[in-house]
């Protein structure tokens, strides 16, 4: 088993911006950020054991065939006295897991099932968001049961999987990368020709198709407060699918079958360091060089944070399916920052007249860009005007809305809960209730004063305000496909909030319906009623159904 943080330097990148100014001046900031962005071995004292450079395990060898011109081979080279990496089967992780109380506990449990033997807490403070890294385990069959090309087979027959919507047929051959999308419905005859003619195949959605994808994405997400997305990538031997490019989310590439040659390069400039947007497709003459190169095998996984530049060829001798499980697209302070500052700007304008104040009836005449150079002391003056207002709009910043829009945004973009058994029978979605005989049966379950309850998981739903309304928003009853459905919500009654936040606070301890904090028994048992019955509920113990007779 190996483990590879140190990166190399990133030589012959193009560090300048191709946009001209009027005024240039030198930014100092620029060299600090892509100083930073360079990982130090010895950063992190957790992992100094799991480090490898990849001048001792690379060797230069002969042309690696894919994209026309011939990539260089340069790779890691394993060691002959590695360790296999064991572990249990997912189906046994995600079952143990499911036992795990905390829903957060359990996707942090799941992660690091996924990236072990680095712990989750090693890899955010040394990692994340900082430099690639690569885990070879030498175990094939590590990852069985996540996904499959037998698996995509079947999707592609029993499914309605639409060219351009759920998959993309794309190919990259002497530089120049197409996409090869027809009309209408993927049909497994049209799909398996282009990849007999060397076209890479990439599932959009796997996680609306596969079971085990959906349920792996809906546990992490709890993880990393942010929607985890995944696509799957068959790419057959000696092709390569895509161009040089970065990525706007956190990669985490997940070799499933066969092997392929991954190169990673470092951001080029500092305004490429966690970008907001993907990038354009590269060629290899603007990218400089590599800072990681391995052959990744199945059972291995490569992370890279968004900005570093990658690119993977297949090998000659075998076909590569991997799938990249991604997250924290758009979820940046500037991404918040992008909420709250408007929002404390109209709060401003509206309570304090210094930002209403007109401005001055010659500013034209010595602000702007083709003033910029000039020595008129009315110029700091103004500057210094707008320096204020600004540290005062902090005063104004709503932070605490701004962040439940987040959350809200959140909630719409999450998977719905792949619940456990033990959930269901727990649950509503568990009741009895049944046509049976020509008539209903078990049809009225009703949770009671003295019924332990709680959320159903600990990310499924938050309050917040709209106006002078409180909603509880929640993501239960999302769609597989990425907002299919609007976004869910219920208005909430100023006599149950007290109860629900309680709830939330709570979890993952259960509680009787008799301790929620509403005035008389009556409103406890309504609220913990419509809760139950939306789903957002479980009980301790299962509940039995009564008849008609004993409800009235």
């Amino acid at each position: 088993m190996q483990c590879y943080f140190g990166l190399k330097k990133n030589k012959g990148a193009n560090s300048k911006s191709p946009q001209k100014v009027l005024k240039k001046k030198k930014n100092s900031r620029r060299k600090a950020l892509l100083k930073n962005a360079k990982p130090k071995e010895d950063s992190c004292h957790t992992l100094q054991t799991l480090i490898s450079s990849n001048k001792k395990n690379s060797t230069k060898g002969g042309k690696t065939p894919g994209n026309g011109k011939g990539l260089p081979a340069q790779q890691l080279k394993e060691s002959k006295n590695y360790s296999k990496h064991l572990g249990p089967p997912l189906d046994s992780v995600l079952k143990s897991v499911g036992n795990i109380q905390n829903s957060r506990e359990r996707a942090k449990a799941l992660f690091e099932w996924i990236i072990s033997p680095v712990k989750p807490d090693d890899f955010f403070k040394c990692i994340w968001e900082k430099k690639p890294a690569l885990i070879k385990r030498h175990n094939t069959k590590y990852y069985n049961g996540f996904f499959s090309t037998s698996e995509f087979d079947r999707i592609l027959r029993e499914e309605n999987v639409q060219f351009g919507v759920n998959l993309d047929v794309t190919s990259y051959t002497d530089g120049v990368r197409e996409t090869h999308n027809p009309p209408g419905r993927a049909l497994p005859m049209v799909v398996w020709d282009y990849y007999k003619n060397g076209c890479s195949l990439r599932l959009l959605n796997p996680q609306s198709f596969s079971y085990t994808v959906w349920n792996v994405l809906s546990v992490l997400q709890e993880l990393f407060g942010s929607m985890v997305g995944a696509n799957t990538y068959l790419t057959p031997p000696g092709t390569q699918g895509f161009a040089p490019h970065y990525d706007d989310i956190e990669a985490f590439v997940v070799q499933l079958e066969g092997k392929k040659h991954w190169r990673v390069y470092n951001p080029r400039n500092s305004s490429e360091i966690l970008p907001q947007f993907s990038s354009v497709n590269f060629n290899d003459g603007n990218i400089g060089e590599p800072v990681l190169e391995t052959i990744l095998e199945a059972g291995d996984l490569l992370y890279f944070p968004r900005g570093f530049i990658h690119q993977g060829v297949c090998l000659p001798d075998a076909h590569s399916l991997h799938i990249t499980v991604s997250s924290f697209q758009r979820n940046s302070w500037v991404d918040l920052l992008d909420k709250l500052v408007p929002a404390a700007l109209r709060i401003a304008a509206e309570d304090d007249v210094e930002f209403r104040r007109g401005l001055p009836l010659d500013y034209l005449d010595y602000m702007g860009v083709q003033n910029a150079e000039s020595l008129d002391p009315r110029r700091a003056n103004f500057i210094e005007k707008v320096r204020v207002l600004m540290r005062k709009l902090a005063e104004y910043a709503p932070v605490d809305a701004a962040v439940d829009q987040k959350a809200k945004a959140f909630l719409h973009d999450c998977l719905p809960p792949v619940l456990t058994p033990a959930e269901k029978d727990h649950s509503v979605y568990g009741a009895p209730a049944r046509w049976e005989n020509g008539d209903v049966k078990d049809s009225i379950i009703q949770v009671e004063k003295d019924t332990r309850i709680r959320f159903l998981r600990g990310g499924i739903a938050r309050l917040g305000s709209e106006g002078d309304a409180c909603f509880l928003y929640y993501s239960t009853d999302n769609s597989r496909v990425y907002h299919r459905e609007e976004p869910k919500s219920i208005e909430v009654d100023a006599e149950h909030v007290d109860a629900i936040e309680y709830l939330l606070y709570c979890y993952p301890q259960y509680v009787t319906v008799e301790s929620l904090p509403c005035e008389d028994l009556d409103t406890k048992l309504a609220v913990a009623n419509m809760l139950f019955e939306k789903g957002l509920l479980i009980t301790k113990e299962l509940l039995t159904p009564k008849n008609a007779e004993e409800n009235e």
